[in-house]
């Protein structure tokens, strides 16, 4: 408990940041260090650990790829500050992953995540209205809304928006206080909808189109999928939006395609190892745009397979939680088991909506991906913990797998890039 709560006020730091405030910007207290620090000394001293999902493994030997990358260039500077940006990403999955260690803990995560995107949205609301929100933060010049720290981009804002959507979805669903609960929730999506809208991300609007596809495509099929996806998509083309810009001869598009290709040229020239990890714009005067191509180029085929692994495995466990089907018999045993399934699906929908979302930007290292894969993890332990039937995953027992699908994933992009320079 006391590990679980040292947690939560460090994510509460990371997604709020009230120490990135200007009011607070002068106390000269590094609160989210300490915060870490403190979170972590506690998880050492806990009796319960666990590492019994790939993800682990996967993402230490990124963290080794990253640091080997820069080294490879002979920058040892690079080396220190790759490792000093990375490492918190590192901690805080294996934090958050290894203290959500119970359904309740799974879903107070998720309203923590869901609250803190609300505060966010609201001062969002006012940042629009009066042109600066309370933490003193004006809107950007073309009109977007944004946060402060990590949020200061409307891109990585509407990331969190996107992500925070499924979990209240889910949590109104659970109903309570004569109704007062689901109304709560679901007029948090709403707020959080109208948050996106605010920021005018083109990515986010495209996650809100992928997430609605994958919802239906569980609940109904994938025709249903395509065409309510396809008819939301023209929807938003309607709506006074950056998204009706988008097409391969807009210049910030034809930008993107053309930082794409760089990126392949990258990979090419290097491999093995790629040309460092922070290093695309040392070769090319725009960063990638695209978070696979950020990962290929930088860190070349052995870091890109580790990371495409760790990411493929967060929607390969949700998506086995979705349709599995244990023998049951006792009432709370079948009650348990359709909520951790309400719980993978929220998962899973808030993972296709990041990844729809960061395969626009560069946001491969960024935290908010590695603590959204923590929960994903430590869901996928809880479950496989009271239903032992679900099986665990070995990586061992997928090296093949994912060689095929780490090559078929370059081949597959290298041909879509060489297709929109085509179109363009």
């Amino acid at each position: 408990m006391m590990m679980f709560l040292f947690v939560l006020a460090y994510l509460v730091l990371v997604l709020l940041r009230p120490q990135d405030y200007p009011q607070f910007a002068g106390l000269g207290v590094p609160i989210l260090p300490l915060a870490m620090v403190s979170a972590t000394a506690a998880w050492a001293f806990s009796r319960e650990k666990r590492f019994n999902a790939p993800q682990y493994g996967l993402l230490l030997s990124f963290f080794l790829v990253i640091c080997v990358s820069l080294a490879a260039t002979g920058w040892i500077g690079g080396v220190q500050l790759a490792f000093a940006t990375f490492l918190p990403c590192v901690v805080s999955f294996f934090l958050l992953a290894n203290a959500v260690n119970t359904p309740a803990y799974t879903r107070v995560v998720m309203a923590v995540m869901a609250l803190c995107a609300f505060v966010m949205a609201v001062h969002g609301v006012e940042q629009k209205s009066l042109g600066t929100g309370w933490t003193g933060q004006p809107l950007v010049d073309d009109g977007r809304i944004q946060y402060v720290g990590i949020f200061s981009d409307p891109n990585d804002l509407g990331m969190l928006f996107v992500i925070s959507i499924p979990m209240a979805v889910y949590l109104g669903s659970r109903g309570g206080f004569l109704g007062l609960r689901r109304l709560f929730w679901f007029c948090g999506s709403l707020l959080l909808l109208y948050g996106i809208y605010l920021t005018n991300s083109r990515g986010s609007f495209l996650a809100v189109v992928a997430m609605t596809a994958v919802y239906i495509w569980i609940r109904r099929g994938g025709i249903w999928a395509a065409m309510l996806g396809a008819a939301a998509l023209v929807v938003m083309r309607l709506m006074p939006s950056r998204l009706d810009e988008l097409n391969v001869q807009e210049s910030s598009a034809s930008g993107r395609i053309e930082a794409w290709y760089e990126g392949m040229q990258m990979f090419i020239t290097h491999p093995i190892l790629g040309v460092g990890a922070g290093q695309f714009t040392e070769y090319h005067y725009l960063t990638a745009h695209n978070s696979i191509i950020l990962v290929l180029a930088e860190t070349g085929i052995i870091g890109f397979a580790l990371w495409f692994a760790f990411v493929g495995y967060g929607f390969w466990m949700m998506y086995r939680i979705v349709r599995f089907e244990p023998e049951l018999e006792d009432e709370d045993d079948v009650l348990e088991w359709q909520d951790a399934r309400r719980v993978a699906l929220a998962l899973l929908v808030a993972l296709a909506g990041f990844s729809a979302s960061a395969f626009f930007l560069s946001r491969s290292y960024v935290i908010l991906l590695y603590m959204l894969a923590a929960l994903v993890v430590a869901h996928h332990s809880n479950v496989l913990e009271r239903f032992p039937a679900l099986g665990e995953l070995r990586l061992g027992n997928h090296i093949v797998r994912w060689g095929v699908l780490t090559v078929a994933a370059v081949v597959g992009f290298y041909l879509v890039v060489k297709v929109l320079l085509a179109m363009g």
